[in-house]
């Protein structure tokens, strides 16, 4: 009888791992999505303010959280810039320092309309952000349409494109 028990907790404990693997860790459920920007004001490269009602304009848009000392940031760099070309970014900058971030701009270029500070990551927070990079892209009636987690690589452009082409 332990036999059988051990056996079956076994099989069980494999079947969970193997159930997991199917899943993508970059999508991770918002409670954001299909809803309005959460309210914010932070302070903002230009010595002024940064804050929800930056976003509130009627077209398309992405929100993009990212940090100078992140790694996967830097990777996904390129891919801002080029997507800036056709479409505004915003940036929030969390946790990190106006030095530090004009210092990476003048290295890798600055693909952001406007950038704030969250300095004490609370607005992070309040757009569920776990971890950096996440980006986010908002419609033209400033609703939350799609939540990126992890650098935008190559493969990450042509789904993203798609999507903000489709809402143009």
């Amino acid at each position: 009888m332990k036999y059988i028990i051990l056996i079956v907790l076994l099989l069980s404990t494999f079947l969970l791992f193997f159930e997991g693997l199917k899943n993508d860790p970059k999508l991770i459920p918002s409670n954001l999505i299909s809803k309005k920007i959460p309210k914010f004001k932070l302070p903002s490269l230009d010595n002024r303010s940064f804050e929800d009602s930056d976003l509130r304009t009627k077209d398309l848009k992405l929100i993009n959280f990212f940090a100078s000392w992140c790694p996967p940031c830097k990777v996904e760099h390129s891919n801002l810039i080029k997507l800036s070309q056709r479409f505004k970014i915003f940036g929030i900058a969390k946790k990190d320092t106006e030095k530090n971030i004009e210092t990476w701009f003048s290295q890798m270029g600055n693909p952001y309309s406007k950038i704030g500070f969250d300095h004490d990551g609370m607005v992070s927070i309040n757009w569920g952000v776990y971890g950096l990079p996440e980006t986010f892209i908002i419609d033209k009636e400033q609703k939350i349409i799609y939540r990126h987690v992890g650098a935008i690589t190559e493969k990450d452009m042509k789904k993203i494109k798609l999507i903000l082409d489709k809402n143009k």
